[in-house]
């Protein structure tokens, strides 16, 4: 059953696949627009006396995916919204194959984070803010905490600093901006990635994301079950803007913000280097590590799952 929004003129309704959310009830989503003129899509689950975690999803993600985590927030006390970021879920895609992942500079993210931040203050979701950011999400939230977006604390996981190539192409990565625009390869799947999303073509034993089986089928069920959630590889330009923007934010300090960053030790999908440097240098963050855990912690073993949020739990509990 897909479920409409109960929202103002000012923000319409938009749909929310409630049935492979499996979320709280109350949930809803609002059509919104960042300044540039993209249509995003908000997920919000409202119930919370708390304050909101603000989700900030990874690469290909989309709001549904986090039903079972917005639970898990709401039975600490804390009402949740997730965002469609542009070129994904059920937001505008900037490409005819709307399969290909891609931006052409990070900074367009930050127009989605300010048009997000804008609609959970307009719909009156209990403040405190807090953040929630996995992989993609993590360099993007990382970069709005040095510009001061307003949250009292924050957690990462698995995020994205430093972007995980293989090894023969990463010779190549100074020369990628350069091919892009006279040989016309912004729009280029990015090599060993294609138009398949990694949740159909992959297979639940050994795939990168997790370790338990019920929640590969419980994400792999919802792109199944909704195509038009599904993302395949990213583009080329999609590529060089993130090496781009994790350069960029290495050579940053750490935001005075208190941080708790969660990283499993099989993690495959992102670089873990800069993970543990950038954590190594932040005063008031801390860097957890789940043994045996794959990237999407919060999708990992029921052990994981409830240390994580527990821990999230904590950490906001500590900074009202």
């Amino acid at each position: 059953m897909t479920a409409a929004a109960q929202a103002p003129a000012s923000y319409p309704a938009a749909p929310f696949h409630a049935d492979v959310a499996q979320g709280p009830a109350g949930g809803y989503a609002l059509w919104l627009t960042a300044a540039d003129g993209v249509r995003l899509r908000l997920g919000i689950w409202p119930e919370g006396s708390k304050g909101t975690v603000l989700i900030l999803p990874g690469r290909t993600e989309y709001i549904e995916k986090y039903g079972r985590a917005a639970e898990d927030l709401r039975r600490r006390g804390y009402a949740t919204a997730v965002l469609d970021f542009r070129g994904q879920g059920l937001a505008a895609r900037p490409n005819a194959d709307r399969m290909l992942g891609h931006v052409d500079h990070f900074d367009e993210y930050q127009r989605d984070l300010a048009a997000m931040l804008a609609a959970a203050r307009a719909q009156g979701l209990p403040e405190p803010f807090y953040m929630i950011a996995h992989s993609m999400g993590g360099c993007i939230g990382l970069r709005a905490l040095m510009n001061r977006f307003p949250v009292k604390a924050v957690v990462l996981s698995g995020p994205m600093l430093g972007v995980n190539l293989a090894p023969w192409i990463k010779p190549f990565t100074g020369a990628v901006g350069a091919m892009l625009g006279p040989f016309r390869q912004t729009y280029r799947y990015a090599p060993g990635t294609s138009a398949q999303a990694y949740l159909l073509s992959a297979p639940a034993h050994g795939n990168m994301l997790t370790s338990d089986h019920d929640m590969w089928d419980y994400m792999r069920h919802q792109v199944a079950t909704h195509p038009d959630l599904a993302l395949g590889g990213p583009s080329l330009g999609w590529v060089h803007a993130a090496l781009q923007e994790c350069g960029a934010l290495s050579n940053l300090p750490a935001p005075d913000v208190p941080c708790v960053t969660a990283l499993g030790t099989a993690e495959r999908v992102v670089a873990t280097l800069p993970v543990h440097l950038r954590m190594a240098g932040w005063k008031n963050g801390r860097l957890d590590l789940y043994a045996g855990a794959e990237h999407e912690v919060m999708m990992e073993t029921p052990s994981h799952r409830a240390r994580f949020f527990d821990s999230a739990a904590a950490l906001f509990a500590a900074h009202p």
